[in-house]
């Protein structure tokens, strides 16, 4: 695969802890915030040492104005091997699966793009608070990515199974009113009250008892059936045509 593909470098992500809250923010706006291996190794270690830190009752993970995140790198995958890319997706499942399960309520601020792994980063927190920039939907059959039970999972326990094979079947991408009114989002406000709507969200949830916050999520966890089965995210043919395409912005030829 490898095909020489100019990338932007590596974006920051920054981790702030004050008042029992801790502030993951992705900071790549040049790539729309997507995310590298690198980076998606670095938001895994980040959420676990938010949560290992016992003063902490609630997470709030954002993107910088006007951006979440849109996943992963994908002009990174030009540079990588079908092996390489394979573990690239178990990196992305790592890092997602971080912050679906930490003990603590987490806030996902979705002020931009949320697509792809960013999408299902999205859905594995336990609020989402969108504005008008907010768009949602995982387009990966223009990638030759074979998303598995993982992703999937956390699109139909919210939208049900026939609406999240139509999210994929059509790369369909939700615009903000849309994702709101599929129940992808849970609340819906104006682009310049979000951080403040977001913080007296925060402060509203560490008013309440930790022992009673852990206790629902491990709860909810606990009511939802699970399934773990070897899977590969890529598609040998159609993924390294995918990739290429999209780095050279035009129609796949699958």
């Amino acid at each position: 695969m490898r095909i020489l593909i100019k990338r932007m470098p590596d974006g920051k992500i920054t981790l702030q802890e004050t008042a029992k809250i801790a502030i993951v923010t992705i900071n790549r706006p040049a790539a729309r915030n997507a995310l590298t291996s690198n980076m998606w190794k670095k938001l895994a270690k980040i959420g676990k040492e938010a949560g290992s830190n016992p003063k902490n009752k609630v997470l709030i993970l954002r993107g910088t104005i006007g951006q979440f995140t849109a996943g992963a790198d994908i002009k990174e995958f030009c540079e990588m091997s079908l092996e390489e890319a394979e573990q690239a997706f178990v990196n992305m499942e790592e890092a997602i699966s971080v912050y679906e399960s930490l003990p603590i309520p987490v806030i996902a601020a979705l002020d931009g793009p949320a697509l792809g792994a960013g999408f299902v980063l999205s859905l594995a927190c336990d609020i989402r608070v969108g504005t008008k920039n907010t768009r949602m939907g995982i387009p990966v059959g223009r990638l030759g990515i074979t998303v598995g039970p993982s992703f999937m999972r956390r699109i139909v326990r919210i939208i049900g199974a026939s609406r999240a094979k139509e999210i994929v079947y059509l790369s369909k991408i939700y615009n903000a009113e849309e994702a709101y009114q599929n129940g992808l989002l849970n609340q819906l406000i104006e682009n310049e009250k979000l951080d403040d709507h977001i913080l007296n969200l925060a402060e509203t949830i560490v008013s309440n008892s930790g022992a009673s916050l852990r206790a629902v999520k491990k709860a909810v966890a606990a009511c939802e059936w699970k399934q773990s089965i070897p899977w590969n995210y890529v598609d040998p043919i159609d993924f390294p045509e995918g990739c290429l395409a999209f780095a050279e912005k035009r129609k796949p030829n699958f």
